[in-house]
């Protein structure tokens, strides 16, 4: 039909840049390994461009911005501007992922959620413990403890894509369930242990914030030009109250509705009401403005069919992964070698500490409480997963690498410490990303391994 071509979307056109541009990123981004890949070349780049031009480098990173928000008025430097601020996004949709499981996910069923929330606890307690053991637990470098704690899901789910059928899919949603219940774990260490002095005043603002915000959904408000001026109200109330203003993010997230106002019976309902009679002729400029009244109404309750969790995750989902993320990869990756020694610093009590705290202690912590649980009833293994996938899943476990670089730059003040805690990170994630991958790609496929 000729006028067929009207109802395609611009994304799907045969225009230029949807067609070789828009549609080759939205391919690349619905695969698994896909942020994961984009984060090693963030990675990669901020090492070349932090050996190779250096001065050019931290020059970047410490040109200093100023904002104003009427009254509020913020100055800091690029790399705190990614770290406090984008950050906050990030940690935003971590914030709604939490929110989803805990009300339609896996971690709804206490039953089910249960050993991954088991085998995250050993997760970040043995990892903290075989740093403890390493570093020492006085002075700065015992502030590290959290670092090993993390596991970088985007890596993580990565790693087991690329091994395919050999991996069931009961292995990533108990990864998944592990890796959620790892975030949680995190923001509380985050929020409890590396918080600095407290403003009382500037917390009680952000308090009160988060109060309007859940005011603003009882009274029914759904529009977004309410929300977004008092989250950014929020986010720096929270930044000059002392707690990091990623947790205002998290808080925000975990805020979100989770559940539509409109199911989908009502939708239809609605819908076919709204329809009911509606055929306008194209020269009858009554019924034509009848019509697109109608199908604006319908829009309007299409758009409320979906949880606003959903949409925003929709929306947030790529930026966060492919923006964010990349962003802040770019920003604290870049470890100079030049004139020190990358063994010195590895085998030095932080970096050693991180590096087997992340392998080692991700491996005996998952591993160790996992089959315990088993054994003790408190939990069963997914259908078709082994106490091989169990290890295979506790090695990638410790890829660590965004929220470890994270926490790195909250535990220490000391430059030296946060470049060796960098090459801990940089060494476990790749030594484990290897196992993992071996360990789990060794085996039989599901098929064989079940008969």
């Amino acid at each position: 039909m000729p006028g067929s071509q009207t109802h395609i979307t611009w994304a799907r056109s045969e225009r230029f840049v949807p067609r070789a541009f828009i549609r080759p990123f939205l391919r690349f981004s619905n695969r698994e390994a896909s942020s994961g890949l984009v984060l090693v070349a963030a990675a990669a780049v901020a090492v070349a461009w932090a050996n190779l031009w250096p001065e050019a480098y931290e020059s970047l990173l410490g040109t200093t911005f100023r904002f104003d928000f009427g009254p509020l008025h913020l100055t800091d430097d690029l790399h705190l501007l990614i770290n406090d601020g984008l950050m906050a996004i990030f940690f935003f949709v971590v914030g709604l992922e939490i929110k989803r499981e805990l009300v339609v996910g896996e971690l709804r069923d206490r039953r089910a959620a249960a050993l991954p929330v088991i085998a995250a606890v050993g997760g970040m307690a043995a990892p903290a413990l075989v740093y403890l053991a390493i570093a020492g637990a006085s002075g700065e470098a015992g502030r590290g403890w959290g670092i090993p704690m993390a596991t970088d899901i985007a890596f993580a789910i990565g790693i087991l894509s690329l091994v395919g059928k050999k991996v069931p899919v009961g292995a990533k949603l108990f990864l998944l369930t592990l890796a959620i219940a790892d975030d949680i774990g995190a923001i509380l260490v985050i929020a409890v242990f590396y918080t600095a002095e407290l403003s009382m005043g500037w917390l009680a603002l952000a308090g009160g914030g988060l109060a309007a915000v859940v005011l603003a959904q009882r009274v029914g408000i759904r529009s977004s030009a309410v929300y977004v001026p008092v989250a950014i109200f929020i986010w720096f109330a929270t930044l000059e109250s002392g707690v990091h203003a990623t947790l205002a993010g998290v808080a925000l997230g975990l805020l979100t509705p989770a559940r539509p106002y409109y199911d989908f019976d009502e939708f239809r309902a609605k819908g076919r009401d709204l329809m009911t009679g509606l055929s306008p002729e194209d020269d009858d400029v009554a019924e034509r403005e009848l019509a697109d009244y109608t199908l604006l109404t319908i829009s309007e309750i299409s758009r409320e069919s979906v949880s606003p969790l959903a949409r925003i995750e929709h929306r947030l989902g790529n930026w966060s992964s492919f923006v964010v993320v990349p962003l802040f990869a770019l920003a604290n990756a870049g470890v100079n070698f030049q004139g020190s020694s990358v063994g010195e610093a590895l085998l030095g009590p932080v970096g050693l500490g991180v590096s087997l705290g992340l392998i080692v202690g991700k491996i005996i912590g998952i591993t160790g409480f996992t089959l315990a649980a088993v054994r003790l009833k408190a939990g069963r293994l997914p259908e078709g997963v082994t106490p091989r996938h169990v290890l295979g899943v506790a090695t990638v476990a410790g890829i660590g690498f965004t929220v470890s670089l994270f926490i790195a730059n909250l535990a220490f003040t000391d430059p030296d410490l946060i470049e060796d805690a960098k090459v801990g990170i940089f060494a476990a994630s790749i030594v484990a990303a290897l196992l993992g991958w071996l360990v789990l790609r060794v085996g039989p496929t599901r098929n064989e391994e079940a008969g």
